[in-house]
């Protein structure tokens, strides 16, 4: 895996290790466990791009929320099986 898709995976399970809902962008930028300006750039195009893949959905007012495929994706095994 990449390391940009392992940021998309990073801000994936941000919600359930929040355990919230919703997460704002700026909690978000967390994933990037940096305030290096081109770090956070990062994590905003792996916001971006996990909205038009359909994993995370806008909220308004830069708060997101998992879909039901982005929730599937922040399982520790996404590809196995649940037991």
């Amino acid at each position: 895996m990449s390391e940009y898709d392992d940021l998309k995976l990073r801000v994936v399970r941000m919600f359930d290790e929040w355990q919230r809902e919703t997460l704002d962008l700026h909690e978000l930028f967390e994933a990037g466990d940096s305030n290096d300006p081109g770090v956070r750039t990062a994590v905003l195009h792996s916001v971006e791009d996990l909205v038009a893949d359909g994993l995370l959905e806008e909220r308004g007012n830069d708060f997101y929320a998992l879909t039901a495929e982005g929730r599937r994706l922040s399982l520790p095994n996404p590809g196995g099986s649940e037991s």
